[in-house]
């Protein structure tokens, strides 16, 4: 389960993922983005983020932290 990637958050834009992402990489937490739908553009699609199991309960806490 370590390596194990789980939904932690779905951002409803590109934007709002790749700035949430970028908030938790500079905590030190790795992440993915994944967009939920496959046929839609970027601009109107929806993005899960992604962390490693072994970091969901930091993720967690930062999200709580900086009130995402």
């Amino acid at each position: 389960m370590m390596g194990t990637w789980i939904v932690i958050h779905m951002a409803h834009s590109q934007q709002e993922a790749e700035r949430l992402k970028q908030k938790l990489t500079e905590e030190g937490i790795l992440v993915r983005l994944k967009p939920v739908y496959k046929n839609r553009p970027a601009k109107e699609n929806c993005y899960e983020l992604l962390v490693l199991h072994s970091e969901i309960e930091a993720a967690r806490e930062i999200f709580l932290e900086k009130g995402f």
